[in-house]
């Protein structure tokens, strides 16, 4: 039972329900109170919420249960930063660091509690919003509650520096089934380049000796399927090719709370549609409010024909457990379109060719 609440507060993670995911890992606690890595993840979704004294807490517990665990002390690290007490983030990012000696998000962090540091220095009188966040980066979890309300009185006016140009240039295009991401780094050696895919998030790491490592880890539009995607190391760029998990078109490379509509393909148009490319076009609408208008007009709309049958698969979908989501996309990307199986026994072990109704012909995608 404490596995799958755990499954299900990754799954709201990943959906920006930062909030249910921080219930169910609860729930997932209870039945596992010594498991170190619910603590850590809980500790991550109360970061997204800015509950930085109530995720100190958790990491501090992590690190209680697991002391060898590197993304709890990154994690501690990021909250005492946000609390403005830059020495106790300094300690637990080395002690992460030692752990975890590749990950240069730590030297990155500790960088910058060093000018923090060095800024606090020129200024003689410390503020007691400094001493508060200090005692509170020093907390367990048993004293969470004490400091809810000290908690709104902290200075978050410290964000961390994100004005630094990126090393490389980055951009994508989308086909119906990939999204193809294309950083321009002449002349890097394969060796030195490292793509880690998740389910979710693309990981890219270009470590050059004697200069700064370039890192690129962006949390996706939408899922892929990890062990399907694939890059290229050429000599004047490094492309990678994402394999969608869900037959969408993607508004942007990365995610955001703002484009949060997404238009499912068309498969009678699939053989004639063109690649997407981003739009530099600023968005003004209310993103939010157009969610919760579709969704209501999708409840009590009256379909008939293809569109009745494509929310009937949308519900299946949604209500499906993760078995019947992996066959649905699998069987739907590999059969391009023509087959859509919920039984993952099935579809799991082999490749899905298409079937084409009766007399149309399926094109593949060229590329």
């Amino acid at each position: 039972m404490g596995t799958q609440l755990a499954a299900k507060a990754k799954d709201a993670f990943l959906d920006d329900d930062f909030q249910l995911a921080i219930d169910l890992y609860a729930q997932a606690i209870a039945f596992n109170p010594d498991d170190a890595d619910l603590y850590a993840d809980r500790a991550q979704a109360r970061l997204k919420l800015d509950y930085f004294t109530e995720a100190v807490a958790d990491a501090n517990k992590a690190i209680e249960l697991d002391a060898s665990m590197a993304k709890a002390y990154l994690r501690k690290g990021i909250a005492c930063i946000k609390l403005g007490e830059y020495r106790n983030a300094k300690v637990s990012l080395e002690k992460g660091a030692s752990l975890a000696q590749n990950d240069s998000r730590f030297t990155k962090l500790i960088e910058e509690c060093d000018q923090r540091i060095a800024a606090e220095s020129l200024t003689p009188d410390a503020s007691p919003t400094t001493t508060t966040a200090s005692t509170a980066c020093e907390l367990s979890d048993a004293a969470i509650g004490t400091l809810e309300e000290a908690k709104k009185a902290f200075d978050m006016s410290h964000p961390m520096s994100t004005s630094v140009r990126p090393k490389y240039r980055h951009e994508y295009y989308q086909k119906p089934e990939e999204v193809v991401v294309t950083i321009f780094a002449k002349g890097i050696p394969a060796n030195n380049v490292a793509v880690e895919f998740g389910e979710q998030i693309l990981s890219v790491t270009i470590d050059v000796p004697g200069e700064d490592a370039y890192n690129f880890q962006p949390r996706l539009f939408g899922k892929i399927v990890p062990e399907k995607c694939r890059y290229d190391v050429l000599s004047t760029k490094v492309e990678i090719r994402l394999v969608k998990a869900e037959g969408i078109n993607w508004s942007s490379l990365e995610y955001s709370k703002e484009i949060a509509v997404t238009q499912k393909v068309n498969v009678s148009s699939v053989g004639s549609q063109r690649p997407a490319y981003p739009s530099s076009m600023p968005r003004k609408k209310d993103w939010d409010k157009l969610v919760v208008l579709v969704k209501k007009e999708e409840k009590e709309e009256k379909l008939d024909g293809d569109a009745a049958v494509n929310k009937l698969f949308r519900e299946i979908y949604q209500n499906a457990d993760e078995d019947m989501r992996r066959a649905m996309s699998k069987s739907f990307i590999e059969s391009n379109g023509t087959v859509l199986s919920t039984d993952w026994k099935e579809v799991g072990s082999k490749k899905v060719e298409g079937s084409p109704p009766e007399g149309m012909e399926m094109k593949k995608w060229e590329y």
